[in-house]
């Protein structure tokens, strides 16, 4: 393949290296294998309820990045797949414990754990999840139970958050960005970590690739959130508008209520709360992807974009920062 051709790969992103295509691909279905074995149990309702989510799919984001920065080392080494592993069980443990909160009825274009069953039998599983996680991190040694121990407690911390919502006199998006960056930063961080530490990557990179994996998470979050807005169809894994119904300001929402234009009061009055009426979950829809805030959320998400790909100047000139560079290019496509 000459350098001007280029495939598609995982999540639309475009290899212009056929061997690095074929080595992710790969890597991708070994962890999607010890994935599936990571969740099974003895007991058929644990282990049903356990591999819900991993059936229903996921666009495994977290994976890509620890493959594809394994590759900056050696991505044979064994211990590459388990830690891959391990993020991709923490980060679907808190999509059960996330959907409980949001009271959401639907993931990943299926009924919801907790609608399926009910909020017990979805906190026990995500519980279940951090516990198959951490027996695979007893095996990856001290490094990996103290950098995971770290990233559980930034997702907590922004959970709390996010929950609590912003202090008097802080900035509501400020505050918001700062959720994203524990809440789904920290996890990509860490997945970039993990995939660069254990295959040999010197530590100067590795730090790099860590800084990365945070602003594209959190550009990968924003994009999300105007996707929820902006899309006619499920991108985004959930019903169009679902954080809208239930009340949950993202980026475009909290654009939209810092507004002073006296032509978006009406708008403000909608976002303002939780949108139970389908007419009136409809009118904020449109007025939404009609308004400036929808531009602003995707200028911050250009920002943040923006500063990962400067990062990548600084790591080694191999094809795994290529494909790095299309992946970014591809957080951004995906919105439109």
């Amino acid at each position: 393949m000459s350098s001007s051709e280029v495939t598609p790969g995982p999540l639309g992103v475009e290899f212009q290296d056929a061997a690095l295509e074929a080595s992710v691909r790969a890597g991708l279905h070994a962890i999607e294998s010890a994935l599936r074995v990571a969740v099974m149990s003895d007991d058929a309702f644990v282990g049903g309820a356990a591999s819900y989510l991993v059936s229903a799919g996921g666009k495994r984001f977290r994976p890509l990045v620890s493959v594809l920065a394994a590759h900056f080392g050696d991505p044979t080494r064994p211990e590459v797949v388990p830690a891959s592993v391990v993020i991709e069980l923490t980060h679907l443990a808190t999509l059960y414990h996330d959907d409980v909160m949001d009271e959401a009825a639907v993931r990943r274009g299926a009924v919801s754990a907790n609608a399926r069953w009910d909020n017990t039998v979805a906190i026990l599983t995500g519980d279940f999840l951090f516990s198959r996680a951490s027996n695979l991190l007893a095996d990856l040694g001290p490094h990996a139970v103290r950098l995971q121990a770290t990233t559980f407690e930034r997702l907590v911390t922004g959970q709390i958050h996010e929950t609590i919502g912003p202090p008097e006199g802080t900035d509501p998006i400020e505050h918001y960005l700062g959720v994203l960056a524990d809440k789904t930063g920290s996890l990509i961080a860490t997945a970039a970590e993990f995939g660069a530490y254990y295959a040999g990557v010197e530590a100067g990179v590795i730090d790099t690739l860590r800084s990365f994996g945070e602003q594209i998470g959190v550009a990968f979050q924003i994009s999300d959130d105007i996707l929820d807005i902006a899309s006619d169809s499920a991108e985004s894994g959930k019903t169009p508008g679902t954080d809208l119904r239930e009340g949950v300001a993202t980026l475009p929402v909290l654009y939209a209520l810092r507004s002073s234009d006296r032509s978006g009061s009406r708008l403000r009055d909608l976002v303002s709360r939780p949108l139970i009426d389908d007419v009136e979950h409809t009118e904020a829809l449109v007025l939404l992807r009609a308004s400036s805030a929808i531009d602003e959320a995707r200028a911050t998400l250009q920002t943040y974009a923006d500063s990962a790909r400067a990062m990548l100047v600084d790591l080694p000139d191999v094809p795994a920062r290529v494909a790095f560079e299309t992946l970014t290019d591809m957080v951004i496509a995906r919105t439109g």
